[in-house]
């Protein structure tokens, strides 16, 4: 009996000291979560729209053009399917988001011409890092017939806003390839086809970039005002009538601070011996003094003819250009020509042309750079012009249906666009965990090698913003992009045109 006792005893104080372990230790682990709290699992939410059926309508943005090229890169990394991503963890069950894929790794590059060209197919550029130049690959590929399953994505590159509602558009290789009927259907139609309960729209950038890319050259790339007004009211209209979707709508963003407009100088004629400077000086004597005789015959005045005078020194020097808003002296045996100023911009194509012989003498010194490779201060008006009245438009409509739409607006003081060209604080380029970036196609750079198309990256910081602007309207609860997960330039490795 005392022997049973001692031992119930036994069980007791074991029991009690086991349960003010427990104690103790469920104390301190209530202590641990105070002041370190377990990471939680975010709830993301639709809010009051549905991701369920995401559609993304629009052009080379939308599709994942980058590098002069659509391929498998740039097109997995395309605006639409990183904000798909996004709106993944919102849907429960298996989520899909199709897009026409291009299945190429170089895939073919529409900026070089004639491509093929001489047995070669010319793929996407990469960046020459000895050269310090976009270049493009030797081994690219024609686009060829998409035959997978029903789209999400109707991105086409190179298309306008009144092509989305034209069958004429299977004229662009780049919608033939997925056109549900070519020569039938339409880029619109297709895509209200596939049901949608989301969309985002991002057109009406080529209504006015083509015109810029021109040099202002070909007055039929760019869309006239009302022209603009009653095809981007139609193709809005068409989706609010004919699907109960909800979507956002991304306007023009300023688009002469791109590499495409920055990147070749204009002080970029090297003259290092005197006797050279005297050779080219002496070509444009009987020019220069035309010009002064015009002045004295009041045919022009003498500031006009003083800024028309071409003069080389040793040293850098501003290459001599067409300008046909200067007076014409044509009847006078004068061209309309002058070296180029600070308000001028050059375009891309421009810097493989400068300083070469193409038959009439050095390009940019005895033979002058063509008006399609240059934008006048006038022309830069006009543009921009046109740009913001395209803008407006969007706005205008955007906020006549503000309970299905909204508007990421590119333009925003304080948006991603301001902050790299430095149009917010003077400053181009932007901090994304603590890491720098560049508004060019450098290493460190958001834009492609084509200079206009933003890389991976550049993608992905635009991408956060348009989800923040759907957050606003609709309530959502998206998941960020990580941007720096995503690639920048890629460099040549052997496989370039320079390189051969």
């Amino acid at each position: 009996m005392n022997k049973f006792y001692k031992i119930f005893l036994l069980l007791i104080v074991t029991g009690l000291i086991s349960y003010s372990c427990d104690g103790i230790e469920d104390s301190l682990v209530d202590d641990q979560l105070e002041e370190n709290p377990l990471p939680t699992t975010p709830e993301y939410s639709s809010g009051s729209t549905d991701f369920s059926s995401y559609v993304a309508i629009g052009n080379s943005l939308t599709a994942g053009f980058m590098d002069g090229a659509l391929y498998n890169i740039g097109q997995n990394n395309s605006i639409a399917a990183i904000l798909a991503s996004s709106f993944a963890a919102t849907v429960d069950g298996n989520y899909t988001f199709n897009q026409p894929s291009i299945d190429s790794e170089n895939g073919f590059n529409t900026g070089i011409n004639p491509n093929p060209s001489n047995g070669i197919t010319f793929g996407r550029f990469k960046l020459d890092a000895v050269a310090r130049i976009p270049s493009p690959v030797i081994n690219g590929e024609a686009p060829t017939a998409y035959t997978g399953p029903a789209l999400n994505n109707f991105g086409v590159p190179g298309i306008t806003v009144g092509q989305l509602r034209d069958p004429a558009a299977a004229n662009n290789p780049f919608y033939a390839r997925f056109a549900s009927n070519p020569g039938a259907s339409t880029v619109l139609g297709d895509a209200i086809d596939a049901n949608p309960t989301f969309f985002s729209l991002w057109i009406g950038n080529n209504d006015v970039l083509g015109y810029a890319t021109s040099g202002a050259s070909n007055g039929a790339l760019l869309t006239s005002n009302a022209d603009f007004q009653t095809r981007f009211t139609n193709v809005v209209t068409d989706l609010m009538t004919e699907t109960t979707a909800d979507g956002v709508v991304i306007n023009i963003p300023f688009f002469l601070g791109l590499a495409y407009f920055q990147a070749v100088p204009k002080i970029a004629i090297p003259i290092t011996r005197p006797t050279q400077r005297d050779s080219i000086n002496a070509g444009y004597a009987q020019y220069n003094a035309g010009l002064d005789n015009a002045a004295s015959a009041m045919a022009i005045t003498q500031d006009e003819a003083d800024r028309r005078k071409i003069n080389f020194v040793l040293g850098a020097n501003a290459f001599v250009m067409e300008d046909e808003t200067l007076t014409d002296l044509s009847g006078l045996g004068l061209p309309s020509i002058r070296q180029a100023e600070s308000g001028d911009i050059t375009v891309l194509p421009l810097g493989s042309l400068l300083g070469q012989d193409l038959g009439d003498g050095v390009y940019g010194v005895q033979d002058a750079v063509e008006d399609r490779h240059v934008l006048l201060e006038s022309e830069q008006v006009e543009i921009e012009t046109s740009r913001q009245t395209f803008n407006g438009i969007m706005a205008q409509i955007v906020a006549a249906n503000s309970s299905r739409l909204t508007l990421y607006d590119t333009n925003s003081s304080t948006g991603v666009f301001a902050d790299l060209f430095g149009l917010s604080d003077g400053v181009p380029g932007i901090t994304v965990d603590g890491v720098d970036l560049t508004p060019d196609f450098a290493p460190t750079g958001v834009l492609s090698t084509d200079g206009i198309h933003p890389n991976p990256r550049g993608n992905a910081l635009i991408v956060n913003e348009i989800i923040a602007t759907i957050e606003a309207q609709f309530g959502a609860s998206l998941p960020d992009i990580n941007v720096l997960n995503r690639s920048s330039v890629s460099v040549c490795a052997g496989n370039c045109l320079s390189q051969q």
